[in-house]
């Protein structure tokens, strides 16, 4: 079992930056891929960034990559999402999630979600 606790999002002007942080509990942290997704209002749920169990692979898509880094502490059992560059239409709910695999980019695949954290980018 694996119990997720997103936080760090807030209110940014384009251009700016954001860290946001997932906190994991649980012994077995180090053997999830974590990703992080984000739904807008109306829209469906999407892959943002997914990063293996060692911290060695990392995947983004398209839309943010070049302007997101994700990154794990595995003593710490936290992964983060640092967004730079932020544009409004990164405004989003964000959540963290656990995969017991290879982290793909399907969110129904992923074992265990966040509450999520409102990210809002301003124009």
């Amino acid at each position: 079992q694996v119990q997720l606790v997103e936080s760090g999002g807030g209110l940014v002007q384009a251009g700016g930056s954001l860290r946001l942080s997932c906190a994991a509990s649980g012994r077995t942290f180090s053997s999830y891929a974590m990703g992080w997704f984000r739904q807008a209002p109306g829209k469906e749920r999407e892959f943002v960034a997914v990063i293996s169990w060692s911290g060695t692979n990392t995947r983004y898509a398209d839309s943010v990559k070049g302007r997101f880094t994700i990154s794990r502490d595995n003593a710490k059992n936290t992964v983060y999402l640092q967004m730079n560059s932020l544009k409004p239409e990164d405004t989003a709910v964000y959540y963290c999630a656990a995969n017991y695999g290879l982290g793909p980019s399907q969110a129904p695949l992923y074992d265990y979600w966040g509450q999520g954290t409102q990210v809002t980018v301003s124009s």
